[in-house]
């Protein structure tokens, strides 16, 4: 990986958001070691740190879109190949159809937060034909929190960041999970309120 270190840290922003982008077009890129670093060479050049977040969810946005038109055009056909040729991919698309048969597509923001699912979520999105504004609005919302908070385990520690990236990687099962119900409560508390308003407008 001191190669890919090296890579971001000669060419600043532009290799981090093409890193980025791959990660969520599904290269092998692991987020949990690019995106702190990301941010922690971001807080040395001196970037500023909403404008990190904005631009990285941008181009997981791409990234992941990429995967979405795969699905899309290729179907469960493809996605089926693609388990017959690649084993270990199974058990994620497996998992992804699964949550989508239960959440419909509040999966697309909430599986930002689940392992493998995340990975192989726009496949599946893509060949069960949901709407790509849809899949666009919540894949924005979920991979904005997710690089944030990446993001900003390097940005404020620099540093300690590796140290807190161990630790996040020995418990990310019962973090992730439990982030992202607190990020659902919040957009339901704040339906609720925009509801409420509006009945008493009427």
């Amino acid at each position: 990986m001191n190669w890919l270190f090296s890579f971001l840290a000669s060419y600043g922003m532009p290799a981090m958001l093409l890193f980025i982008l791959l990660e969520y077009a599904c290269f092998p890129v692991s987020s949990e070691i690019v995106l702190p670093f990301c941010g922690a060479l971001a807080a040395k050049q001196g970037i500023f740190y909403p404008l990190l977040v904005l631009l990285s969810a941008v181009a997981g946005l791409i990234g992941t879109t990429f995967c979405y038109g795969i699905g899309r055009l290729g179907g469960n056909t493809l996605l089926d190949k693609i388990m017959k040729r690649f084993p270990k991919t199974r058990y994620g698309l497996e998992t992804s159809y699964t949550y989508f048969q239960k959440k419909g597509a509040q999966i697309v923001l909430l599986g930002r937060f689940i392992p493998l699912c995340r990975t192989y979520l726009g496949f599946v999105a893509g060949a069960l034909r949901l709407p790509l504004a849809s899949y666009l609005a919540y894949s924005f919302v979920g991979i904005f929190f997710w690089n944030a908070m990446l993001c900003g385990l390097g940005y404020f520690l620099q540093d300690n960041w590796p140290v807190v990236a161990s630790w996040y990687t020995r418990y990310k099962n019962i973090l992730l999970p439990a982030l992202a119900i607190l990020i659902l409560l919040i957009i339901a508390a704040k339906c609720r309120k925009k509801d409420a308003a509006s009945s008493k407008k009427a």
